[in-house]
């Protein structure tokens, strides 16, 4: 019984132990739910809207501007350049102006030497000293583009005058046909006129080709008298365009043995005997005509141009200047002695 008792009491102890402890133990929290990590959101940028594009208009391409510039090489084997072709020109030489004129480009002449004749309207264009008294300061005044001279009277040291102003200098020095073509082929391109410089030397060509196809036999001779006796005569020897003329059309120079141009004495002439004879003398309207002065001098009776009356005067430089009109004087020369071949033809 004790031992019974004894066993309560211990399971008693025991039990009163348990709740101690139990109530000792501090009460658990409650489970939170399991939950994966939220990601922090980057904060969205505010969206900007975006101004509509334009449409894209292709721009055409834009060409160079074409070039204007002129070089040539002129007769004295000068190289000249101009940004555009001129367009204010003085020409000393009468050849010059003249071809200037035939070009069509009489509008750009602004002055002319003094002794520029041809056509009538150069009267109107104002004059400057040329040859051995040439004005620089007159040709300055003008304003050129451009001065055109020939080599024989002008000086370095005044076209060096020129060019230090600003004004190009182009020299023409034309003493055959070829030199006729080379100046009006220099003077096309310095104005622009490449076109009518090459029509011009064509028919100049075409003109020429119609005398040589119908030439004389050689054996007729004629004498140039590029001045009068009064001034001491001269002539055209070889290598001058008037020589190439005679040459062309079947005739034989008497002074074709000499060089360009040439000073000769009456003794020789009469003693070549020529079969024509053509002056370039001027007549003013008074005493003999340069046909009447050559018939009457002493002495000339016995030539043979001027007993058959054969004397042509070309008073208007038709064949003493290197221009295009040296065709015209070509023809004027070639009708003239077919009014004397048959006559002066030796006999079959």
């Amino acid at each position: 019984m004790k031992k019974t008792t004894k066993l309560w009491a211990i399971l008693i102890a025991a039990i009163l132990l348990l709740a101690a402890f139990a109530c000792s133990k501090p009460a658990d929290k409650p489970a939170e739910p399991t939950q994966a990590p939220v990601a922090e959101q980057p904060t969205a940028e505010p969206v900007v809207e975006q101004p509509t594009a334009e449409p894209v208009v292709e721009q055409p391409t834009e060409e160079p501007a074409p070039d204007t510039s002129v070089t040539l090489v002129d007769m004295m084997g000068h190289e000249v350049t101009l940004e555009k072709p001129a367009e204010r020109i003085v020409a000393l030489t009468a050849s010059d102006c003249e071809i200037v004129y035939a070009l069509g480009a009489g509008d750009l002449l602004v002055g002319r030497g003094e002794y520029c004749d041809y056509p009538a309207e150069v009267f109107n264009v104002p004059s400057v000293e040329s040859g051995g008294n040439t004005n620089i300061e007159q040709i300055l005044a003008l304003n050129p583009d451009v001065v055109v001279m020939s080599s024989m009277a002008q000086t370095e040291e005044q076209v060096k005058q020129l060019e230090d102003a600003g004004v190009a200098v182009v020299v023409n020095d034309a003493k055959d046909i070829a030199g006729v073509y080379t100046s009006i082929e220099i003077l096309g391109k310095l104005l622009g006129r490449d076109a009518e410089a090459q029509k011009i030397i064509e028919d100049m060509q075409a003109g020429f080709a119609e005398i040589e196809a119908n030439k004389l036999d050689g054996t007729q001779t004629v004498y140039f008298e590029v001045s009068p006796l009064q001034w001491g005569l001269w002539t055209a020897g070889k290598g001058t365009f008037m020589n190439e003329i005679a040459e062309m059309m079947g005739l034989k120079n008497c002074f074709e043995d000499l060089d360009d141009w040439a000073q000769i004495s009456e003794e020789q002439v009469l003693e070549r005997n020529p079969d024509y004879i053509v002056t370039i003398t001027m007549y003013w309207g008074e005493g003999p005509t340069p046909e009447e002065e050559i018939m009457s001098r002493p002495g000339w009776e016995n030539v043979t141009a001027v007993k058959n009356g054969a004397i042509l005067n070309l008073p208007n430089n038709e064949l003493s200047r290197p221009i295009p009109r040296l065709a015209d004087g070509a023809k004027m020369l070639y009708d003239f002695v077919e009014q004397y071949a048959e006559a002066l033809a030796p006999a079959a």
